[in-house]
């Protein structure tokens, strides 16, 4: 149904009919418009709003739902209307003021000119030659022995040293406390790239008496699959040496690679025999000297460890006793292995000295393997032994990093 909401009906106006006269119609005036003399006037205005009006009222009481029932549905409506633009204006009010107080932030750590630097959110910032250090200590409520949260957060590294042959390098960070070193954090690796970002954060609980011995060591390593991770650059901070009372914020120098050390694990010495006829491998575990101090007492509990290796896949376990409170132990333990002689070419043995623990995991302090594919003092100590059948050939190691001795395991695996 169409409505002219402004058109105005009038009544024409028709003349008298003389007699005899024929039918004549008369023009209607024109629409809302009354003639007054000579001149004419515009209606009310209020009467077309009026009009308006009725005829909406009309249409409404043509709806089949009582009067209560549309204004409640206007009222539901209208609330969800003035929701949704609440919502919309908090959105983004919220964001404007969220990037406002992210890029606040970033210009208060000193992120804004990170030039060869790595940098630690919320306890420090390393780099390829400075660090930035932000540290935060506080107690831990629950422990009646006043242990303490050394929270140490690694943000980003920035214009790092090349150290692959392409021009990138494969950096992570490794965070640990000296001089026990038992518990080690490493951020992951980030591949190709002379700009990591990290965003990690590690969290050491050290008792508060025995804080001031220690050392926090912050080093940045390229990762590589099968040899050595190279070290780009490390920091050592003797904690007697930092204000713990509250967070700290500072740039340090890191310390060249070339500066670095060897670390020294000790040696372990050991005596192979082979009985071709027999098919039996004897290893006899004899002694370890200078081993590498793992507890807080500035001993270890060691034990040693055999693996019997075939094409990368275990074949058979062994495990000395351990010693208490050594860094000197003597086993004189032999254990043996039932081997064909045509499998003997595909065997590694790999020694592993680890220190007790009663509680948590065991930590590795050193590894040694020996077998025909072995370099060194490995190959050497198993050609002799096979060159010799039936005798006892013993020989000292140098134990290697754990890391090492793995990545030349799985570059093995790898090739075959």
């Amino acid at each position: 149904m169409k409505f002219n909401l402004f058109k105005q009906e009038t009544t024409p106006m028709v003349a008298a009919k003389p007699t005899g006269a024929s039918d004549s119609t008369v023009t209607p005036a024109p629409v809302g418009l009354v003639s007054t003399g000579n001149a004419t006037e515009p209606v009310n205005k209020n009467d077309a709003f009026d009009e308006i009006k009725n005829k909406f009222l009309n249409e409404i009481d043509k709806i089949p739902l009582p009067s209560w029932a549309i204004i409640a549905i206007a009222v539901v409506a209208a609330l969800l209307i003035l929701t949704c633009c609440f919502c919309i204006i908090k959105k983004c009010c919220c964001k404007k003021k969220k990037n406002k107080k992210g890029k606040k932030g970033k210009g208060d750590m000193g992120m804004k000119n990170l030039k060869g630097e790595v940098c630690f959110t919320d306890t420090g910032c390393v780099t390829a030659r400075k660090i930035y250090i932000v540290t935060a200590y506080e107690p831990q409520i629950t422990d009646p022995f006043m242990t303490l949260l050394l929270t140490i957060g690694i943000l980003q590294a920035a214009d790092l040293i090349s150290m692959d042959s392409g021009g990138t390098s494969d950096p992570y960070v490794r965070v640990f406390v000296l001089p026990d070193k038992k518990k080690k954090f490493d951020t992951k690796v980030h591949k190709k790239t002379l700009n990591p970002v990290f965003n990690e954060t590690f969290i050491f609980k050290i008792p508060f008496t025995e804080m001031g011995g220690k050392t926090l060591v912050m080093a940045v390593y390229d990762f590589d699959r099968f040899s050595k991770h190279d070290i780009i650059g490390e920091i050592k901070i003797p904690m007697n040496t930092l204000d713990l009372a509250k967070p700290i914020e500072e740039w340090r120098d890191l310390d060249s690679a070339d500066q670095e050390e060897p670390e020294k694990l000790g040696d372990i010495c050991i005596s192979l025999r082979y009985v071709p006829t027999a098919g039996k491998l004897t290893i006899c575990i004899l002694e370890a000297k200078n081993l590498k101090k793992m507890d807080v007492g500035g001993l270890s509990d060691p034990y040693v460890k055999i693996n019997l290796l075939q094409n990368g896949k275990r074949l058979k376990k062994k495990k000395t006793t351990v010693k208490k409170n050594t860094l000197n132990p003597y086993y004189n333990e032999s254990f043996s292995f039932e081997i064909p002689l045509e499998q003997m070419q595909k065997i590694q043995a790999v020694i592993t000295v680890l220190d007790y623990d009663k509680i948590g995991k065991n930590d590795a302090i050193g590894k040694i393997w020996v077998g025909s594919k072995s370099t060194g003092a490995g190959l050497k100590h198993w050609s002799d032994m096979l060159a010799n059948p039936r005798r006892p050939i013993a020989q000292w190691h140098p134990l290697q990093p754990e890391e090492e001795v793995d990545a030349a395991l799985a570059a093995l695996t790898a090739k075959k």
